[in-house]
Protein backbone atom coordinates (compact mmCIF):
# COMPACT_ATOMS: atom_id res chain seq x y z
CA UNK A 1 0.00 0.00 0.00
CA UNK A 2 1.32 3.46 -0.93
CA UNK A 3 1.80 6.36 1.42
CA UNK A 4 -1.10 8.60 2.42
CA UNK A 5 -0.95 11.79 0.31
CA UNK A 6 -0.73 14.91 2.43
CA UNK A 7 -1.14 18.55 1.33
CA UNK A 8 -0.44 21.83 3.10
CA UNK A 9 -2.95 24.62 2.40
CA UNK A 10 -2.02 28.28 2.98
CA UNK A 11 -4.77 30.92 2.60
CA UNK A 12 -4.31 34.67 2.55
CA UNK A 13 -5.41 36.17 5.92
CA UNK A 14 -8.97 37.24 4.99
CA UNK A 15 -12.26 35.47 5.67
CA UNK A 16 -13.36 34.98 2.06
CA UNK A 17 -9.95 33.53 1.16
CA UNK A 18 -9.98 31.23 4.19
CA UNK A 19 -13.54 30.14 3.38
CA UNK A 20 -12.92 29.16 -0.22
CA UNK A 21 -9.70 27.27 0.52
CA UNK A 22 -11.38 25.52 3.45
CA UNK A 23 -14.13 24.33 1.11
CA UNK A 24 -11.48 22.99 -1.26
CA UNK A 25 -9.74 21.31 1.68
CA UNK A 26 -12.93 19.44 2.57
CA UNK A 27 -13.29 18.28 -1.03
CA UNK A 28 -9.73 16.91 -0.93
CA UNK A 29 -10.32 15.26 2.45
CA UNK A 30 -13.42 13.57 1.02
CA UNK A 31 -11.12 12.03 -1.61
CA UNK A 32 -8.72 10.59 0.98
CA UNK A 33 -6.14 13.41 1.03
CA UNK A 34 -4.78 14.49 4.41
CA UNK A 35 -4.92 18.29 4.78
CA UNK A 36 -2.93 20.59 7.06
CA UNK A 37 -4.47 24.06 6.96
CA UNK A 38 -2.03 26.85 7.91
CA UNK A 39 -3.39 30.19 9.08
CA UNK A 40 -1.59 33.04 10.77
CA UNK A 41 -1.88 32.89 14.58
CA UNK A 42 -4.30 35.82 14.54
CA UNK A 43 -6.59 34.31 11.90
CA UNK A 44 -6.37 30.90 13.55
CA UNK A 45 -7.67 32.27 16.86
CA UNK A 46 -10.57 33.99 15.07
CA UNK A 47 -11.37 30.78 13.20
CA UNK A 48 -11.34 28.61 16.33
CA UNK A 49 -13.45 30.98 18.46
CA UNK A 50 -16.93 30.08 17.06
CA UNK A 51 -16.21 26.36 16.65
CA UNK A 52 -18.12 24.12 19.03
CA UNK A 53 -16.09 21.08 18.07
CA UNK A 54 -12.93 20.38 16.16
CA UNK A 55 -13.04 19.42 12.51
CA UNK A 56 -11.66 15.88 12.36
CA UNK A 57 -10.96 16.03 8.63
CA UNK A 58 -8.73 19.10 8.54
CA UNK A 59 -5.67 19.63 10.74
CA UNK A 60 -5.70 23.33 11.69
CA UNK A 61 -2.33 24.87 12.58
CA UNK A 62 -0.85 28.37 12.64
CA UNK A 63 2.34 30.37 12.31
CA UNK A 64 3.14 33.97 13.38
CA UNK A 65 2.48 36.93 11.08
CA UNK A 66 5.08 39.04 12.88
CA UNK A 67 2.70 41.57 14.41
CA UNK A 68 1.72 41.92 18.06
CA UNK A 69 -1.82 40.90 19.15
CA UNK A 70 -2.91 44.54 19.56
CA UNK A 71 -1.54 45.75 16.21
CA UNK A 72 -3.98 46.99 13.57
CA UNK A 73 -4.12 44.30 10.89
CA UNK A 74 -6.37 46.51 8.77
CA UNK A 75 -3.13 48.30 7.83
CA UNK A 76 -2.60 45.87 4.98
CA UNK A 77 0.73 47.33 3.90
CA UNK A 78 2.19 46.87 7.39
CA UNK A 79 0.66 43.39 7.65
CA UNK A 80 2.01 42.27 4.27
CA UNK A 81 5.50 43.55 5.03
CA UNK A 82 5.49 41.75 8.37
CA UNK A 83 4.21 38.52 6.84
CA UNK A 84 6.93 38.50 4.17
CA UNK A 85 9.57 39.18 6.81
CA UNK A 86 8.47 36.55 9.34
CA UNK A 87 6.09 33.94 7.97
CA UNK A 88 8.24 32.17 5.30
CA UNK A 89 10.76 31.03 7.92
CA UNK A 90 8.06 29.54 10.16
CA UNK A 91 6.16 27.97 7.27
CA UNK A 92 9.31 26.32 5.92
CA UNK A 93 10.09 24.89 9.36
CA UNK A 94 6.53 23.58 9.67
CA UNK A 95 6.71 21.93 6.26
CA UNK A 96 10.05 20.35 7.11
CA UNK A 97 8.60 18.87 10.33
CA UNK A 98 5.62 17.49 8.41
CA UNK A 99 7.92 15.85 5.88
CA UNK A 100 9.97 14.21 8.62
CA UNK A 101 7.20 13.30 11.08
CA UNK A 102 5.37 10.36 9.53
CA UNK A 103 6.85 7.69 7.29
CA UNK A 104 3.35 6.54 6.27
CA UNK A 105 2.54 9.91 4.67
CA UNK A 106 3.97 11.79 1.72
CA UNK A 107 3.74 15.57 1.48
CA UNK A 108 2.79 15.84 -2.17
CA UNK A 109 1.72 19.47 -2.61
CA UNK A 110 1.53 22.96 -1.14
CA UNK A 111 -1.67 24.75 -2.13
CA UNK A 112 -1.61 28.49 -1.69
CA UNK A 113 -3.69 31.52 -2.49
CA UNK A 114 -2.54 33.12 -5.75
CA UNK A 115 -2.22 36.47 -3.96
CA UNK A 116 0.01 34.68 -1.43
CA UNK A 117 2.41 33.40 -4.06
CA UNK A 118 5.61 33.07 -1.99
CA UNK A 119 4.75 29.62 -0.48
CA UNK A 120 5.17 28.32 -4.03
CA UNK A 121 8.82 29.41 -3.81
CA UNK A 122 9.18 27.36 -0.63
CA UNK A 123 7.58 24.38 -2.37
CA UNK A 124 9.98 24.68 -5.29
CA UNK A 125 12.96 25.02 -2.95
CA UNK A 126 11.95 21.88 -1.03
CA UNK A 127 11.17 19.78 -4.09
CA UNK A 128 7.40 19.74 -3.47
CA UNK A 129 4.79 20.41 -6.13
CA UNK A 130 2.78 23.61 -5.80
CA UNK A 131 -0.80 24.54 -6.67
CA UNK A 132 -1.96 28.15 -6.95
CA UNK A 133 -5.60 28.71 -6.01
CA UNK A 134 -7.56 31.75 -7.19
CA UNK A 135 -10.44 32.31 -4.71
CA UNK A 136 -12.45 34.72 -6.87
CA UNK A 137 -13.98 34.85 -10.35
CA UNK A 138 -11.89 33.86 -13.35
CA UNK A 139 -12.71 37.28 -14.83
CA UNK A 140 -10.92 38.99 -11.95
CA UNK A 141 -7.90 36.74 -12.46
CA UNK A 142 -7.89 37.50 -16.19
CA UNK A 143 -7.83 41.23 -15.40
CA UNK A 144 -4.98 40.70 -12.94
CA UNK A 145 -2.94 38.75 -15.47
CA UNK A 146 -3.47 41.51 -18.04
CA UNK A 147 -2.03 44.25 -15.82
CA UNK A 148 1.25 44.41 -17.81
CA UNK A 149 -0.74 44.92 -21.04
CA UNK A 150 -2.96 47.56 -19.40
CA UNK A 151 0.18 49.43 -18.32
CA UNK A 152 1.71 49.06 -21.80
CA UNK A 153 -1.45 50.47 -23.37
CA UNK A 154 -1.36 53.48 -21.03
CA UNK A 155 -4.74 52.61 -19.49
CA UNK A 156 -3.17 52.42 -16.00
CA UNK A 157 0.24 53.46 -14.69
CA UNK A 158 2.80 51.32 -12.86
CA UNK A 159 0.90 51.81 -9.58
CA UNK A 160 -2.47 50.84 -11.04
CA UNK A 161 -3.83 54.39 -11.17
CA UNK A 162 -6.07 55.05 -14.15
CA UNK A 163 -5.38 57.84 -16.62
CA UNK A 164 -9.08 58.19 -17.42
CA UNK A 165 -12.30 56.50 -16.41
CA UNK A 166 -12.96 54.28 -19.42
CA UNK A 167 -14.42 50.91 -20.30
CA UNK A 168 -11.99 48.08 -20.99
CA UNK A 169 -12.70 44.74 -22.61
CA UNK A 170 -10.07 42.01 -22.65
CA UNK A 171 -11.67 40.16 -25.56
CA UNK A 172 -14.78 40.51 -27.72
CA UNK A 173 -16.54 37.83 -25.66
CA UNK A 174 -15.72 39.04 -22.12
CA UNK A 175 -18.01 41.62 -20.43
CA UNK A 176 -16.55 45.10 -20.25
CA UNK A 177 -15.66 46.81 -16.99
CA UNK A 178 -14.91 50.42 -16.07
CA UNK A 179 -11.36 51.21 -14.96
CA UNK A 180 -12.91 52.80 -11.85
CA UNK A 181 -14.27 49.34 -10.99
CA UNK A 182 -10.96 47.47 -11.22
CA UNK A 183 -10.53 45.68 -7.88
CA UNK A 184 -7.76 47.98 -6.61
CA UNK A 185 -9.67 51.14 -7.55
CA UNK A 186 -12.86 50.13 -5.69
CA UNK A 187 -11.71 51.64 -2.40
CA UNK A 188 -10.76 55.15 -1.33
CA UNK A 189 -8.04 53.85 1.01
CA UNK A 190 -4.74 54.45 -0.80
CA UNK A 191 -2.83 51.87 1.25
CA UNK A 192 -5.52 49.32 0.49
CA UNK A 193 -5.37 50.23 -3.21
CA UNK A 194 -1.62 49.64 -3.25
CA UNK A 195 -1.93 46.34 -1.39
CA UNK A 196 -4.65 45.00 -3.70
CA UNK A 197 -2.73 46.09 -6.81
CA UNK A 198 0.39 44.33 -5.53
CA UNK A 199 -1.67 41.20 -4.77
CA UNK A 200 -3.08 41.30 -8.30
CA UNK A 201 0.45 41.60 -9.70
CA UNK A 202 1.44 38.56 -7.64
CA UNK A 203 -0.89 36.46 -9.78
CA UNK A 204 1.58 36.87 -12.64
CA UNK A 205 4.36 35.50 -10.41
CA UNK A 206 2.29 32.60 -9.11
CA UNK A 207 1.28 31.14 -12.47
CA UNK A 208 4.91 31.03 -13.58
CA UNK A 209 6.01 28.69 -10.77
CA UNK A 210 2.91 26.60 -9.97
CA UNK A 211 2.25 23.06 -11.18
CA UNK A 212 -1.53 23.60 -11.09
CA UNK A 213 -3.67 26.72 -11.40
CA UNK A 214 -6.99 26.04 -9.64
CA UNK A 215 -9.85 28.52 -9.80
CA UNK A 216 -12.91 28.96 -7.60
CA UNK A 217 -15.20 29.15 -10.61
CA UNK A 218 -16.76 27.00 -13.33
CA UNK A 219 -16.02 26.90 -17.04
CA UNK A 220 -19.73 27.14 -17.87
CA UNK A 221 -20.16 30.27 -15.72
CA UNK A 222 -17.26 32.21 -17.25
CA UNK A 223 -16.16 30.63 -20.55
CA UNK A 224 -15.02 34.01 -21.89
CA UNK A 225 -12.60 34.47 -18.97
CA UNK A 226 -11.35 30.90 -18.71
CA UNK A 227 -10.29 30.90 -22.36
CA UNK A 228 -7.93 33.82 -21.62
CA UNK A 229 -6.03 31.94 -18.90
CA UNK A 230 -3.72 29.10 -20.00
CA UNK A 231 -3.93 25.85 -18.00
CA UNK A 232 -6.67 27.09 -15.66
CA UNK A 233 -8.61 24.36 -13.84
CA UNK A 234 -11.99 25.68 -12.62
CA UNK A 235 -13.26 23.51 -9.73
CA UNK A 236 -16.30 25.37 -8.33
CA UNK A 237 -18.89 25.69 -6.96
CA UNK A 238 -17.33 24.13 -3.84
CA UNK A 239 -20.61 23.31 -2.15
CA UNK A 240 -20.58 21.05 0.90
CA UNK A 241 -22.42 17.78 0.39
CA UNK A 242 -23.18 17.52 4.10
CA UNK A 243 -24.94 20.45 5.78
CA UNK A 244 -24.14 19.00 9.20
CA UNK A 245 -20.41 19.27 8.47
CA UNK A 246 -19.97 22.85 7.45
CA UNK A 247 -16.38 23.89 6.69
CA UNK A 248 -14.79 25.66 9.64
CA UNK A 249 -14.25 28.94 7.82
CA UNK A 250 -16.32 31.66 9.51
CA UNK A 251 -15.16 33.91 12.31
CA UNK A 252 -18.63 34.40 13.83
CA UNK A 253 -20.96 31.85 15.35
CA UNK A 254 -23.81 31.11 12.94
CA UNK A 255 -27.27 31.46 14.48
CA UNK A 256 -29.10 28.34 13.28
CA UNK A 257 -32.38 29.48 14.85
CA UNK A 258 -33.11 31.20 11.55
CA UNK A 259 -33.49 27.75 9.94
CA UNK A 260 -36.31 26.83 12.32
CA UNK A 261 -37.85 30.23 11.62
CA UNK A 262 -37.62 29.58 7.87
CA UNK A 263 -39.52 26.32 8.33
CA UNK A 264 -42.53 28.38 9.41
CA UNK A 265 -42.53 30.66 6.33
CA UNK A 266 -44.38 30.16 3.02
CA UNK A 267 -42.60 28.78 -0.03
CA UNK A 268 -40.38 31.35 -1.83
CA UNK A 269 -41.46 34.20 0.44
CA UNK A 270 -38.36 35.25 2.40
CA UNK A 271 -35.83 37.96 1.49
CA UNK A 272 -32.36 36.97 2.74
CA UNK A 273 -30.27 40.09 3.45
CA UNK A 274 -26.55 39.62 4.10
CA UNK A 275 -23.56 41.70 3.09
CA UNK A 276 -20.58 39.53 3.96
CA UNK A 277 -17.86 39.89 6.56
CA UNK A 278 -16.43 43.35 5.81
CA UNK A 279 -19.22 45.53 4.37
CA UNK A 280 -19.97 48.52 6.57
CA UNK A 281 -22.85 51.03 6.69
CA UNK A 282 -23.13 54.37 8.42
CA UNK A 283 -26.11 54.85 10.70
CA UNK A 284 -28.09 56.88 8.17
CA UNK A 285 -27.73 54.20 5.49
CA UNK A 286 -28.54 51.43 7.95
CA UNK A 287 -31.78 53.20 8.86
CA UNK A 288 -32.76 53.34 5.19
CA UNK A 289 -32.01 49.64 4.80
CA UNK A 290 -34.11 48.72 7.83
CA UNK A 291 -37.04 50.91 6.82
CA UNK A 292 -36.88 49.70 3.22
CA UNK A 293 -37.26 46.10 4.43
CA UNK A 294 -40.14 47.16 6.65
CA UNK A 295 -41.88 48.92 3.76
CA UNK A 296 -41.70 45.79 1.59
CA UNK A 297 -43.71 44.03 4.32
CA UNK A 298 -42.52 40.57 3.35
CA UNK A 299 -40.72 38.01 5.54
CA UNK A 300 -36.97 38.69 5.76
CA UNK A 301 -33.78 37.50 7.46
CA UNK A 302 -31.36 40.37 8.11
CA UNK A 303 -27.76 39.61 9.08
CA UNK A 304 -26.33 42.37 11.28
CA UNK A 305 -22.76 41.73 12.38
CA UNK A 306 -21.60 43.40 15.61
CA UNK A 307 -19.39 45.71 13.49
CA UNK A 308 -21.88 46.32 10.67
CA UNK A 309 -22.45 50.04 11.44
CA UNK A 310 -20.40 52.96 12.72
CA UNK A 311 -22.04 52.71 16.14
CA UNK A 312 -20.61 50.64 19.02
CA UNK A 313 -24.06 49.08 19.34
CA UNK A 314 -26.29 48.95 16.25
CA UNK A 315 -29.23 51.31 16.57
CA UNK A 316 -32.51 50.49 14.85
CA UNK A 317 -35.16 53.07 13.85
CA UNK A 318 -37.60 53.84 16.67
CA UNK A 319 -40.15 51.06 17.02
CA UNK A 320 -38.66 49.03 14.17
CA UNK A 321 -38.03 45.83 16.14
CA UNK A 322 -41.59 45.73 17.46
CA UNK A 323 -43.16 46.54 14.09
CA UNK A 324 -41.32 43.78 12.18
CA UNK A 325 -41.48 41.16 14.94
CA UNK A 326 -44.07 39.03 13.13
CA UNK A 327 -42.25 38.80 9.81
CA UNK A 328 -38.60 39.76 10.37
CA UNK A 329 -35.71 37.70 11.77
CA UNK A 330 -32.44 39.44 12.71
CA UNK A 331 -29.27 37.42 13.37
CA UNK A 332 -25.60 38.34 13.82
CA UNK A 333 -24.48 35.63 11.37
CA UNK A 334 -26.28 32.94 9.39
CA UNK A 335 -25.40 29.46 8.06
CA UNK A 336 -25.58 30.86 4.54
CA UNK A 337 -25.54 27.75 2.36
CA UNK A 338 -28.31 26.21 4.43
CA UNK A 339 -30.35 29.41 4.36
CA UNK A 340 -30.06 29.83 0.59
CA UNK A 341 -30.96 26.17 0.04
CA UNK A 342 -34.16 26.52 2.04
CA UNK A 343 -37.35 26.43 -0.08
CA UNK A 344 -38.74 29.48 1.75
CA UNK A 345 -36.05 31.79 0.32
CA UNK A 346 -37.28 34.05 -2.50
CA UNK A 347 -34.22 36.25 -3.16
CA UNK A 348 -30.81 37.29 -1.88
CA UNK A 349 -30.08 40.98 -1.12
CA UNK A 350 -26.27 40.90 -1.28
CA UNK A 351 -22.97 42.75 -1.61
CA UNK A 352 -22.04 40.37 -4.48
CA UNK A 353 -19.02 38.75 -2.87
CA UNK A 354 -17.87 35.83 -5.02
CA UNK A 355 -18.47 33.05 -2.49
CA UNK A 356 -21.95 34.43 -1.79
CA UNK A 357 -22.61 34.68 -5.52
CA UNK A 358 -21.67 31.03 -6.07
CA UNK A 359 -23.79 29.95 -3.10
CA UNK A 360 -26.91 31.65 -4.46
CA UNK A 361 -26.33 30.50 -8.06
CA UNK A 362 -26.11 26.90 -6.91
CA UNK A 363 -29.39 27.25 -5.01
CA UNK A 364 -31.23 29.01 -7.88
CA UNK A 365 -31.84 32.20 -5.86
CA UNK A 366 -32.32 35.59 -7.63
CA UNK A 367 -30.18 38.56 -6.54
CA UNK A 368 -30.66 42.16 -5.52
CA UNK A 369 -27.14 43.59 -5.92
CA UNK A 370 -25.51 46.24 -3.73
CA UNK A 371 -21.76 46.08 -4.48
CA UNK A 372 -19.42 48.48 -2.71
CA UNK A 373 -15.79 47.41 -3.17
CA UNK A 374 -13.17 45.15 -4.74
CA UNK A 375 -14.43 42.54 -7.23
CA UNK A 376 -18.08 42.99 -6.28
CA UNK A 377 -18.77 45.27 -9.25
CA UNK A 378 -17.61 42.60 -11.70
CA UNK A 379 -19.94 40.10 -10.03
CA UNK A 380 -22.79 42.63 -10.27
CA UNK A 381 -22.15 42.91 -14.02
CA UNK A 382 -22.29 39.13 -14.34
CA UNK A 383 -25.50 38.85 -12.29
CA UNK A 384 -27.43 41.68 -13.93
CA UNK A 385 -26.06 41.91 -17.47
CA UNK A 386 -24.64 38.49 -18.38
CA UNK A 387 -26.55 35.83 -16.47
CA UNK A 388 -29.62 38.09 -16.00
CA UNK A 389 -30.47 36.63 -12.59
CA UNK A 390 -30.78 39.85 -10.61
CA UNK A 391 -31.31 43.59 -10.36
CA UNK A 392 -29.03 46.40 -9.19
CA UNK A 393 -29.67 48.91 -6.41
CA UNK A 394 -28.96 52.54 -7.35
CA UNK A 395 -27.87 55.20 -4.84
CA UNK A 396 -29.38 58.70 -5.00
CA UNK A 397 -27.42 61.89 -5.75
CA UNK A 398 -26.12 61.88 -2.15
CA UNK A 399 -24.80 58.34 -2.46
CA UNK A 400 -27.56 56.94 -0.25
CA UNK A 401 -29.68 53.92 -1.20
CA UNK A 402 -33.12 55.07 -0.09
CA UNK A 403 -35.85 53.01 1.54
CA UNK A 404 -38.02 53.70 -1.52
CA UNK A 405 -35.33 52.37 -3.88
CA UNK A 406 -35.02 49.21 -1.77
CA UNK A 407 -38.78 48.65 -1.75
CA UNK A 408 -39.16 49.36 -5.47
CA UNK A 409 -36.38 46.98 -6.53
CA UNK A 410 -37.39 44.18 -4.17
CA UNK A 411 -41.02 44.37 -5.29
CA UNK A 412 -39.92 44.30 -8.92
CA UNK A 413 -37.44 41.46 -8.42
CA UNK A 414 -39.89 39.20 -6.63
CA UNK A 415 -42.36 39.50 -9.51
CA UNK A 416 -39.86 39.18 -12.38
CA UNK A 417 -40.66 35.82 -13.97
CA UNK A 418 -37.73 36.02 -16.42
CA UNK A 419 -35.17 36.50 -13.63
CA UNK A 420 -36.73 33.68 -11.61
CA UNK A 421 -36.61 31.37 -14.66
CA UNK A 422 -33.02 32.38 -15.48
CA UNK A 423 -32.00 31.67 -11.88
CA UNK A 424 -33.41 28.14 -12.12
CA UNK A 425 -31.60 27.55 -15.42
CA UNK A 426 -28.28 28.84 -14.05
CA UNK A 427 -28.67 26.59 -11.01
CA UNK A 428 -28.92 23.58 -13.34
CA UNK A 429 -25.76 24.71 -15.15
CA UNK A 430 -23.87 25.05 -11.85
CA UNK A 431 -25.06 21.68 -10.56
CA UNK A 432 -24.19 19.94 -13.80
CA UNK A 433 -20.58 21.11 -13.62
CA UNK A 434 -20.06 19.66 -10.12
CA UNK A 435 -21.96 16.43 -10.70
CA UNK A 436 -20.21 13.33 -12.03
CA UNK A 437 -18.92 14.01 -15.54
CA UNK A 438 -19.11 17.79 -15.16
CA UNK A 439 -16.10 19.98 -15.90
CA UNK A 440 -15.43 21.01 -12.29
CA UNK A 441 -16.01 17.45 -11.08
CA UNK A 442 -13.50 16.15 -13.62
CA UNK A 443 -10.92 18.84 -12.79
CA UNK A 444 -11.03 18.00 -9.07
CA UNK A 445 -10.86 14.27 -9.82
CA UNK A 446 -7.86 14.79 -12.08
CA UNK A 447 -6.11 16.96 -9.48
CA UNK A 448 -6.71 14.36 -6.75
CA UNK A 449 -5.41 11.56 -8.99
CA UNK A 450 -2.22 13.52 -9.67
CA UNK A 451 -1.75 14.23 -5.95
CA UNK A 452 -1.86 10.49 -5.31
CA UNK A 453 0.75 9.68 -7.94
Amino acid sequence: MGKLPHVVVVPAPAQSHVMSLMRLSHKLADHGIKVTFVNTDFMHSKLMAPMSNKDSQIHLVSVPDGLEPGDDRRDVQKLNESILRVMPYHLENLIRKIKESNEDEELTCIITDVTFWWPLQIAEKMGIRGAAFWPAAAGTLALSLHIPKLIEAGIIDNNGSMANNEMIQLSPTIPGISTSELIWNCTADKNMQNAIFEAALNANKAIKVCNWLLCNSALELEPWACELIPNIQPIAPLISSNWQRQPASHFLHADSSCLNWLDQQPLRSVIYVAFGSISFLNQCQFNELALGLEYVARPFILVVRPDFTDELVTKYPDGFIDRIAKYGKIVSWAPQQEVLAHPSIACFFTHCGWNSTLDAITMGVPFLCWPNKFDQFLQKNYICDVWKVGLEINPDHNGIVSRDEIKTKLDRLLLDKDIIANSSQLMEVAKKTINEGGTSFNNIAQFVQQLKQ
